[in-house]
């Protein structure tokens, strides 16, 4: 936090910004390339039989670490870490130690949640602090977050007396919240002043404003939120106009509380890049950025998306392959319990299917047009609640509205796969039944795909997590269920 009651030294220089490197793909594909061209060289200096066999590998080693380090002093932090993740662990390992130490930090920041942590644990708690101890306290705790409590705390005893408070209390907000989230690296001034005043302290403590800032805020004696005055603010008014009168009196802020959630809705719908963040005795105790925000949404997106498919967001793409098969264990069990399931469903109409053969042929399109529909709804109803747009009023209109949507579907392909039954098995009794049980299978599936995430998020579940699964199995039984009676019925 900067405040300018208190004037800090100014430094005299300013960093250099570095290159960043437009194409990840080719900065990846250029370490890779450099990794495979030095196996081949010590394979071939393997069957060398020479007495300066060990010195000449000595000095190949040397000269390789040198390039691979090289090249990656090249790269921008955020392509160091894209090509770190796209390694196998033991080139991954080698290349991660050749990272110059003052960026190691930078790098950290970049990685994914799963490589982050096996590299993390791979260190001892004196090279963490080494690496991130140049970083803001906001980030430290960032990093720090996903390890155990115990190599956390030896981590933060090594920073200095003012990052270990901060970190501290970053980490002491729940993960989720706003206070979790927030920067601790702000300024404040005081209502009392004028924008001349104002623009002479940023000018005098410019090493202090953060790079990402676009606003002062406003603040009283006891630190309360008092107004937001935006950067262009202080540029176009006049010198001499108070603070008070070109403020944004009325901005938008968070509680320390608040879910992350909110946060990114607001963000999203009101296109804000930073607001202040209040404790519950509304005094301002950090800010929120757009950086965050974009951080936190893309986290949440693959998150969203590994949970679907029943994969955690721990596993990387090159973990061992038990840690892997344990964690997609139970995933697989309860897709094959409700598979054997639909299977029983299946034989219990042996008879018929013996008697009408097109019928094993015809059913898994029942099924599988009922699933994609009712993924459909599941998709859209989960949207909503993220967004917080489905209200116990609004359920009756939604389900009517989807319900509407599968009646329609349903007899317009209903109708195709009849047509198309009848040209192919000369059968119109049979294209009749599929149609119907097209029909009522959609019906099913759009019941299903309302019901279910509406179910398991007031239960207090992830919509996302389990919602496919159960939607996979009730369309596949149902619709087996549905066309197989439906030909019991009117067929044999």
């Amino acid at each position: 936090m900067s405040e300018f009651e208190q004037t800090p030294e100014a430094t005299s220089g300013e960093s250099a910004p570095r290159a960043h490197h437009r194409h990840l793909e080719h900065a990846r594909d250029e370490i890779i390339e450099l990794l495979s061209r030095q196996a081949i060289e010590r394979e071939l200096l393997a069957h060398d039989e020479s007495p300066s066999k060990d010195l000449a590998a000595q000095l190949l080693t040397r000269q390789q670490n040198a390039q691979l380090a090289q090249r990656l002093a090249g790269f921008h932090p955020a392509d160091v870490a894209f090509v770190l993740e796209s390694l196998a662990p033991d080139a991954r390992d080698m290349a991660w130690h050749l990272v110059s130490p003052e960026h190691r930090g930078a790098v950290l920041l970049e990685m994914s949640g799963s490589v982050l942590r096996t590299l993390l644990l791979d260190m001892s708690p004196d090279q963490i602090a080494s690496a991130i101890r140049h970083l803001e306290s906001d980030d430290i705790a960032d990093l720090l977050e996903p390890l155990p409590e115990g190599l956390s705390q030896e981590v933060i005893a090594k920073l200095d007396r003012r990052d270990q408070e901060e970190v501290r209390s970053v980490l002491s907000f729940p993960e989720g919240t706003v206070g979790a989230m927030m920067d601790l690296d702000f300024i404040t001034i005081r209502e009392n002043t004028t924008v001349e005043a104002v623009q002479r302290l940023l000018r005098r403590n410019r090493s202090d404003v953060p790079s990402d800032c676009h606003q002062v805020i406003v603040i009283d004696r006891e630190r309360h939120l008092k107004g937001v005055i935006a950067f262009q603010q202080l540029i176009f008014n006049e010198p001499e106009a108070d603070v008070v009168a070109v403020m944004n009196s009325e901005p938008h802020y968070f509680y320390t509380d608040d879910e992350a959630e909110s946060a990114l809705d607001a963000f999203e719908k009101y296109d804000l890049i930073e607001a202040p963040v209040l404790n519950l005795h509304r005094q301002v105790v950090g800010r929120i950025t757009i950086d965050a925000v974009v951080d936190e949404m893309n986290e949440k997106a693959q998150s969203d998306s590994l949970r679907q498919r029943g994969l955690s967001q721990e596993e990387d793409l090159f973990a061992p392959v038990m840690a892997s098969a344990r964690n997609r264990a139970p995933w697989l069990a309860l897709n094959l319990l409700t598979a054997f399931i639909a299977s029983r469903v299946i034989d219990a109409f042996e008879v018929v299917i013996v008697q009408l053969v097109a019928l094993a042929a015809l059913m898994p399109i029942v099924a599988s047009i009922g699933g994609n529909t009712g993924n459909q709804t599941v998709a859209l109803v989960i949207r909503g609640l993220a967004l917080d747009q489905v209200r116990p009023s609004q359920l009756r209109q939604m389900f009517i509205k989807e319900f509407s949507v599968a009646s329609v579907n349903g007899l317009l392909w209903g109708t195709v796969l009849g047509i198309a039954t009848l040209i192919f098995y000369g059968n119109i009794a049979l294209s009749g039944v599929i149609a119907m049980a097209v029909l009522f299978n959609l019906w099913v599936a759009a019941t299903a795909g309302v019901l279910i995430p509406l179910t398991l998020f007031r239960l207090g579940r992830d919509p996302v997590m389990g919602s496919s699964i159960m939607l996979t199995f009730l369309t596949d039984s149902g619709g087996f269920f549905i066309f197989l009676g439906l030909a019991a019925l009117l067929l044999v």
